[in-house]
């Protein structure tokens, strides 16, 4: 990490946003314009915003990043449609319906890698929001997503122990979340079997609207750093979130909270790959929790 990246995810992690974006206009003023959508990249790995005003402008918002930086940064749109002439989402296709409750003031295509849409008066990829508006995580507070809730025991708590190949630092092995099952009827939101006592062993349907209906039916969602964290997190429901030590740059893993997400609780790795500290403090506070529920 370089010395300016550095500054910024410090700045991020503080709150101290006008010193992030004033970093982050830095970076951008040095890039090179020809580079700009470099259709030799990866979609990833490409900028697309040239720091173009989106006040009253046809504003296209590209989505090149993960389904969980989308749902973070989708907080924004509705911001957006306030100031721009129009807004156009070219979202991932699997968060169509859940993009589809942020705001009536934008249209969304799905994004066809292979045929991705022209550009606009003001291309802007979603993670830019924050910047391009100067707005801060608070000016856009959650719940900003709709669902449907499915139907489940009073008090369930709704288990995700999976991030994918991207980072495996991030998954937690299965057998670590085993205690957590005997404080509370659990179900699991990962697309596979599992042994885990849950009411769902055969594991969550691979749908993206089922899977937010879990999300939106448990009392509590305790997962890894996956879509799921921001998923639970723009739906206002209560989640626990398990950190490794030297997580991504939204969350400080010396804080239990988040600005981002008011109803999230933070458990990061006190050393690197020390997931059983992290997950004992996860079951000490569902015991707390419990005790508390028995004496009121």
């Amino acid at each position: 990490m370089n010395n300016r990246m550095g500054e910024w995810v410090g700045a991020m992690r503080a709150g101290r946003y006008a010193d992030a974006w004033a970093l982050a206009a830095q970076t951008l003023a040095e890039r090179d314009l020809a580079t700009r959508d470099d259709p030799t990249l990866p979609y990833h790995l490409r900028w697309v915003w040239d720091a173009s005003s989106v006040d009253d402008r046809d504003v296209l918002v590209r989505c090149y990043h993960g389904l969980g930086d989308t749902l973070q940064f989708a907080r924004f749109l509705p911001l957006l449609a306030t100031r721009a002439a129009s807004v156009t989402v070219e979202a991932p296709p699997r968060l169509m319906d859940l993009l589809a409750t942020v705001s009536d003031g934008i249209a969304l295509v799905p994004f066809d890698v292979a045929r991705p849409l022209p550009p606009a008066e003001v291309d802007i990829e979603i993670t830019e929001l924050d910047f391009a508006l100067r707005a801060a995580p608070g000016e856009a507070p959650p719940p900003y997503l709709r669902t449907q809730r499915a139907i489940l025991p009073h008090g369930t708590i709704a288990l995700c122990y999976g991030a994918g190949d991207w980072d495996p630092e991030r998954n937690v092995p299965p057998a670590l979340f085993a205690p957590l099952c005997r404080h509370a009827p659990c179900i699991t939101l990962v697309a596979e079997p599992t042994t885990l006592r849950v009411l769902n062993p055969e594991g969550c349907p691979f749908d993206m609207g089922a899977t937010a209906a879990r999300v939106a039916g448990a009392a509590l969602v305790i997962t890894v750093d996956t879509m799921i964290a921001h998923l639970a997190g723009a739906l206002g429901k209560p989640v626990w979130l398990l950190l490794k030590a030297e997580p991504d740059w939204r969350w400080d893993p010396q804080q239990p909270s988040s600005a981002w997400y008011p109803s999230m609780r933070l458990y990061a790795q006190p050393r690197a790959g020390d997931w059983p500290s992290a997950l004992a403090r996860v079951e000490a506070d569902l015991a707390a929790n419990n005790q508390k529920a028995v004496e009121r």
